[in-house]
């Protein structure tokens, strides 16, 4: 077993013999995966300037822990080691996941890690955030991410350059979630299918891998089963890169079941999807008059026996049906889910909202996709 050494500030029983501000709130930003800890990072900002507030980060035990670490340092925050965060007391833990949270000592707000992926146990409506001092344990905050990303959409030249893609092109955006049920495991030929077929045609295809699967297998392994498809003009999306930049750039957008569809078609973005129909077993898991859902039984599939740039033109003229029945589900308070999640934060901390309100900023352009 490796000793890790235990912080002596911010927090601890001589922690006021270090820190420059005394008396603040100690908030813990738990992250156990990088898909979660973005989710995480995102409230983190709702909350952070207020000089009231301390924030630190800690790791938490996870399958898909890889690559943590890395992010967690690009925070260039104070990072607690797993087994301190546990024996310190904090006024407030925000989390994206429920995993080993029962041994925190903290109210415990959590946010969702997903496009209708509440973790307090809500199948479907918009996303929830789990606060315990709500009289039903949950608030319907909207979608931090919807949000932002629609204020994002100014800057869609800009993530397109970032891209490598042209104004006078096409965007066709091929989007895995991890697992068995995932097109990456279950379409393999999709993707060089998609470059035979619309070379020629001014559209270029990216390709985004959910940071589990990058997690699971490894940047070298992903980046090695897509290597042929790279040579043939693929744009792989890194993980490192915020996958909305890739969202919001897209002309068109090719999913399976996870989160990527349901917010490119709240956005209006025409999307297909790769996988047999819904049927009704399916849809009722997903919760009636979910998001997830109502993409599941109205968005178009994709399918071997046409060309695919028929099949994006059709998905292209029921996008904007598509996009109303999926937005009203997924952000049933657009603009406010930051106003909603800080406003069950300050009632867990005990103190009174500050006045000034950041809205919703454009997603930054960083790193840079493997051509």
């Amino acid at each position: 077993m490796v000793d890790v050494e235990w912080l002596r500030a911010p927090v601890g029983i001589d922690a006021s013999r270090w820190v420059t501000r005394r008396r603040c709130r100690q908030v813990l930003a738990v992250v156990h995966t990088v898909a979660g800890g973005r989710r995480v990072l995102e409230a983190v900002e709702v909350i952070e300037s207020d000089p009231r507030v301390q924030i630190t980060f800690c790791r938490a035990p996870d399958a898909f822990s890889s690559g943590v670490d890395e992010f967690l340092r690009g925070t260039r925050g104070v990072v607690l080691p797993w087994e301190q965060a546990t024996r310190e007391r904090f006024d407030l833990a925000l989390a994206a996941s429920h995993g080993s949270v029962h041994l925190l000592h903290a109210p415990l707000l959590l946010v969702p890690h997903g496009a209708d992926c509440g973790d307090s146990g809500s199948a479907g409506g918009s996303s929830q955030v789990c606060d315990p001092a709500a009289p039903d344990g949950e608030v319907v905050a909207g979608d931090l991410w919807y949000d932002r990303m629609v204020a994002s959409l100014p800057r869609r030249p800009d993530y397109r350059a970032a891209l490598g893609v042209s104004p006078q092109e096409r965007l066709v955006v091929v989007a895995s979630t991890w697992g068995p049920d995932s097109l990456l495991a279950r379409f393999e030929d999709l993707v060089p299918r998609l470059l035979d077929e619309l070379s020629g045609h001014g559209v270029r295809v990216a390709s985004l891998v959910h940071p589990a699967a990058w997690s699971a297998h490894g940047v070298r392994q992903v980046r090695a089963w897509l290597a042929d498809c790279r040579d043939a003009g693929l744009i792989l999306v890194e993980p490192e890169v915020d996958w909305r930049v890739a969202v919001v750039a897209a002309d068109h957008v090719i999913a399976d079941h996870g989160s990527v569809g349901v917010y490119s078609a709240a956005l209006g973005t025409p999307v297909l999807l790769a996988g047999p129909a819904a049927d009704v077993r399916t849809c009722a898991a997903l919760g009636d008059g979910s998001a997830r859902e109502l993409l599941r039984r109205h968005a178009p599939r994709l399918t071997s026996d046409r060309s695919v740039v028929a099949q994006l033109e059709d998905a292209a003229r029921g996008a904007g049906a598509l996009a109303e029945r999926v937005r009203d589900s997924l952000a049933a308070r657009p603009g406010r889910a930051a106003i909603e999640l800080r406003r069950a934060a300050y009632r867990l901390l005990h103190l009174l909202e500050p006045r000034r309100y950041r809205p919703p900023v454009p997603v930054p352009v960083s790193g840079s996709p493997s051509a």
